[in-house]
């Protein structure tokens, strides 16, 4: 059995090799590095799979400060968000002087809690921006009418889920990012398609919307050497797009593969009275970006998965309200009780498209060991 990764990412590579060698030589003879050539052309390939415009970045950080620049939000406005999730979802509201508003999860999707966004919802309330987690829809359908109800605008951090289908409850599905106003993900190497580097997208239905996204992302141009307004210098290199876009024509493989671990570990490790296995929601389709448990003695089980040449990670140890970086929100412990339960429970085992049924036996009977 060949040692187990948290995620396999040279695994991935040496089965696409030729392609991806093939596809970055290209680049370096065209000497096309910047905008055009495979930038277009992985957008085009993108925009065609969401049914939107695809506006592609330097990261996903970037990403969601573009989308808040072109909804024209101003220091002193609200959003409102959750804490239980990576830092780049707060920290460029915080960066625009945008005040987070957090309202606490689902225990058992990690995604927020739609029951409890209008009591947090004031007069300097401009946008909700629900987290998709771990490759799973937060509850969309209920967020839209809420937005509706009170003209607010909708921002999707898909940083996790790209590939995930919402369901509405008329039966249609539509694809994670593309629901609210703007859609804001990831290219970063661990995610669903990853570059080799840094990389994100900006996704939005709107054509003029879009234009002031792209226009944002190039120093705020207009045309050549005319600004429009004052932007930022955010994009997606040649050679990047060039290996996302093979990993892209693999998407459909890579989340057959997710989900079939996922299964794995579901039918071994749901019997396990100790063990909360991740929930399916019957609104959403999951990508496992993470496969995340929920245990007591968290860090019990991680020593002994170590000690056995398992490696597993916790997403995330400290939920953001209670995060030094962020005390001047005013929030204090008890504040979100159920992120900061959660957050002392969850452990992420390895997920990626590599892992082979002998290394996920492995790590499936070594927690069973664990437990009997």
């Amino acid at each position: 059995m060949q040692p187990i990764k948290m995620v396999d990412l040279y695994g991935q590579y040496l089965k696409i090799k030729e392609e991806v060698d093939h596809s970055v030589q290209e680049v370096i003879e065209s000497s096309v590095f910047l905008k055009g050539g495979k930038v277009a052309v992985f957008e085009k390939e993108l925009s065609d799979f969401l049914g939107c415009h695809v506006i592609s970045c330097g990261n996903g950080t970037d990403a969601l400060q573009l989308a808040f620049m072109a909804l024209g939000l101003k220091q002193g406005d609200e959003v409102i968000t959750t804490p239980f999730t990576f830092v780049s979802t707060v920290e460029v509201l915080v960066f625009l002087g945008i005040k987070p508003v957090f309202v606490d999860i689902d225990p058992a999707t990690f995604n927020i809690d739609v029951n409890l966004i209008e009591d947090a919802i004031s007069p300097k309330t401009k946008a909700i921006l629900p987290v998709h987690l771990f490759g799973q829809c937060a509850n969309m359908e209920p967020i839209m009418a809420i937005a509706k109800r009170h003209k607010l605008k909708v921002v999707e951090d898909a940083a996790q889920s790209l590939g995930c289908l919402y369901k509405f409850t008329d039966g249609s599905r539509q694809q994670s990012g593309t629901i609210g106003d703007i859609g804001c993900t990831s290219f970063f190497p661990t995610k669903n398609i990853g570059a080799f580097g840094d990389g994100g997208a900006v996704f939005c239905n709107d054509p003029d919307l879009a234009d002031k996204v792209r226009s944002l992302a190039n120093h705020g141009m207009e045309k050549k050497y005319h600004y429009k307004s004052v932007g930022i210098n955010s994009r997606l290199d040649a050679i990047q797009a060039a290996i996302l876009e093979v990993k892209f024509k693999k998407l459909g493989n890579y989340l057959s593969a997710r989900k079939n671990a996922a299964s794995h570990y579901n039918k071994q490790l749901q019997p396990i009275q100790e063990i909360k296995t991740p929930l399916q929601s019957t609104f959403s389709t999951h990508t496992y970006n993470q496969y995340t448990i929920q245990i007591e003695e968290r860090d019990r089980l991680q020593a002994f998965l170590k000690e056995h040449g398992i490696p597993s990670q916790v997403y995330y140890p400290k939920p953001l309200h209670l995060q030094k970086a962020y005390t001047n929100l005013g929030y204090k412990e008890g504040s979100l009780p159920t992120s900061e339960l959660v957050s002392q429970k969850v452990l992420s085992l390895p997920m990626h498209t590599e892992l082979d049924i002998d290394q996920l036996g492995f790590i499936s009977n070594s927690i069973k060991e664990y437990y009997s």
